[in-house]
């Protein structure tokens, strides 16, 4: 049995087109949750075959499931329970990984983009930072703030500025968003024991005062959306946690941000604190959970994907997962998580992602931060949907099923041949076949049997078996007209 869960019925629609996006990124630029704390992931494995790509094999589109259109936004709360709000903060935590600055021109682009893949939410920047980034946020305030892209079904993404938690920071923040159609101001302050000596030298009575004033103060401007962050909430006291998020919820917040800024807590750890948060904060039903894991332990996929399980209903991601020291949970790999498994084993979540702009998104991304991507990076890599393994070559052959749970047209790939092969020392026989069939040979029985051997011998001494290689192989191996006689020496 397969199985597919769409957003929304529009992008079903979007996914039928035969047209799908380009993976050349210079071919762009001319609230409450219903699920228990409690839920067990290991009694919840399906006992069938779980598939989230449209393949020939999958059912025809009409039959997918159909889940309700992206829900109307209202700050504090979402009508659909099992709707997550994606937030991407790449132009703004992801541009502080080293040497990913980006010029005004490349935010303002990749913000189009973001809008265009369905992000809900864009942390444009710290306009409280700079001049040029106080202007970058304005723009994109200005510009992506206010238009739906074309094919976004009138969607138009919140735009958030990052402030610290005082005046000066919250005035250039709203100063920069607040030309968008829907504004967001983001303040934090840190609240664990290590920073609260060590970095504010503050007592905890001054830091809960300045919390609750400073987002009191961002509301009081006319900004309607607040989120407040509690700084390195993972390592502070929970006691201390509760009391800071229920005074800035009296506040006026409208979403609580629970960062693992270190990255320090594990799945189990990160789950339980979001579920004691939604359990034990006053006035918590009022506002959305959000989360932000750092990957120092290359955890921030899993602690997200835990965090919405536990009753969060906004993930904050980058593309790629760039960002300050192992960067944050991945865009891409926290969506296709949810897409994947969201009805099976996460209670039916979903987000409004289209999917099918991943790639051109990442590519942008890449390119534009000069952050090069690890061939093995998931959904995004190089290799994803690349097989070299002669046992994983003739699976694909077969079935694409045996090794691909989501197909590359799922995130705007195009491969170059169907069932991602690369050939290499550790191909067989099937491989090599089907890659010549690509290329115009039908060889078989002994002319292939002699050509393996010589075929293996170039794998072990090349990295990259190239369509040239393959035709001077027949040509040297196969082509050559019968020997009758050959000159032994003069």
């Amino acid at each position: 049995m397969a199985a597919f869960v769409s957003p929304n019925p529009q992008f079903c629609k979007r996914f039928s087109s035969t047209k799908t996006a380009t993976t050349s990124a210079a071919a762009f630029f001319s609230k409450p949750s219903q699920i228990s704390p409690n839920f067990n992931l290991e009694r919840a494995k399906p006992s069938f075959l779980v598939r989230c790509s449209i393949r020939s094999s999958a059912p025809p589109i009409s039959t997918l499931k159909q889940s309700c259109p992206r829900p109307e936004y209202i700050p504090n709360r979402i009508s659909d329970p099992n709707y997550v709000r994606i937030f991407d903060t790449t132009l703004r935590n992801g541009e502080q990984s080293p040497g990913a600055t980006m010029t005004t021109k490349q935010k303002l682009d990749i913000a189009r983009q973001l809008a265009k893949l369905g992000v809900d939410i864009i942390e444009a920047g710290f306009p409280a930072s700079s001049e040029a980034d106080l202007e970058a946020v304005k723009l994109i305030a200005k510009e992506v703030g206010n238009v739906s892209p074309e094919g976004a079904d009138g969607h138009v993404p919140v735009i958030c500025g990052l402030s610290r938690c005082n005046k000066r920071d919250i005035d250039k923040a709203w100063e920069a968003v607040k030309y968008a159609k829907k504004p967001r101001i983001h303040t934090f302050i840190a609240t664990s024991e290590i920073h609260l000596k060590h970095k504010l030298k503050k007592t905890k009575e001054q830091v809960l005062e300045t919390a609750r004033s400073m987002v009191a103060y961002a509301r009081s401007l006319g900004c309607p959306d607040v989120e407040f962050s509690p700084e390195d909430a993972g390592r502070s006291d929970r006691e201390f946690l509760y009391e800071i998020l229920g005074e800035v919820i009296k506040a006026g917040a409208t979403t609580l941000n629970i960062p693992d800024t270190v990255g320090i807590l594990v799945h189990d750890e990160f789950e339980q604190l979001i579920a004691d948060i939604k359990a034990t904060t006053h006035g918590i039903d009022n506002v959305i959970i959000s989360t932000h894991c750092q990957n120092d332990l290359g955890l921030a996929t899993a602690n997200s994907i835990g965090g919405a399980i536990a009753g969060a209903r906004q993930l904050e991601v980058t593309i790629n997962g760039i960002g300050e020291r192992a960067g944050n949970a991945s865009l891409e790999e926290v969506v296709m998580a949810i897409k994947c498994r969201g009805e099976q084993v996460m209670g039916g979540l979903y987000t409004g992602i289209n999917t099918q702009h991943i790639v051109v998104t990442s590519k942008m991304v890449e390119e534009c931060s000069g952050l090069h991507i690890q061939p093995h990076k998931a959904i995004v890599g190089a290799n994803a949907f690349a097989h070299e393994s002669g046992i994983h070559q003739d699976g694909m052959l077969k079935n694409k099923d045996t090794y691909e749970i989501m197909s590359p047209e799922d995130i705007g790939l195009l491969r170059s041949n169907e069932s991602g092969i690369v050939l290499g020392k550790l191909s067989g026989r099937h491989a090599l076949k089907a890659k010549l069939l690509e290329l115009g040979y039908d060889i078989d029985g002994k002319e292939l049997d002699d050509l393996f051997p010589r075929f293996k011998s170039v794998a072990e001494n090349k990295k990259n078996i190239t369509d040239e290689d393959l035709i001077a192989l027949v040509s040297d191996e196969v082509f050559q007209p019968q020997v009758f006689w050959k000159l032994g020496d003069v």
